[in-house]
């Protein structure tokens, strides 16, 4: 196989509210970490067994806005993105990675009013899947439903 694919679906609950950081230029990145479980039934003891997996969710620009406004720790969530391992430095000079999952899409799955903080939650799903989204983010939406179309460049 030539091509490679780097691609994540998670559905998970948020463990914490969106800590945004601003650039000068404007930008923003958004970060959460997302928990997913795996539960299962021991055969040998019969008890049932839960395995919680944490990720490092990262989201950016407007996308970052809208879940910091939305999202709340405990909402379920739909992430989807690609896996990127950053390295840096802690204090003592040593090498450090860290995996993120960097979100192209997302779909907020708690029904509204349902968050752990209450409140006026509504729901958004991903940009290219929502046409019927606040006035505020329909540039957002068309933003992202152009870039798109640019990029299917299939002849059918």
């Amino acid at each position: 196989m030539t091509g490679t694919l780097n691609k994540v679906m998670l559905i998970g609950h948020t463990g914490d509210d969106v800590k945004m950081h601003y650039f000068e230029g404007g930008g923003a990145i958004g970060r959460f970490p997302l928990a997913t479980n795996e539960s299962y039934t021991n055969r040998t003891t019969n008890e049932r067994v839960t395995n919680t997996e944490w990720h490092n969710i990262v989201v950016r620009n407007k996308a970052a806005e809208i879940c910091e406004k939305y999202l709340k720790k405990g909402d379920k969530v739909f992430i989807e993105g690609r896996i990127k391992t950053r390295k840096w430095q802690d204090d003592q000079g040593n090498d450090r990675y860290t995996t993120e999952i960097q979100c192209t899409e997302f779909t907020f799955l708690t029904p509204k009013g349902e968050s752990e903080g209450g409140g006026n939650m509504q729901q958004q799903n991903s940009p290219a899947q929502n046409q019927h989204n606040t006035p505020k983010n329909d540039n957002f939406a068309n933003q992202s439903m152009a870039k798109e179309e640019e990029e299917d460049d299939l002849p059918f």
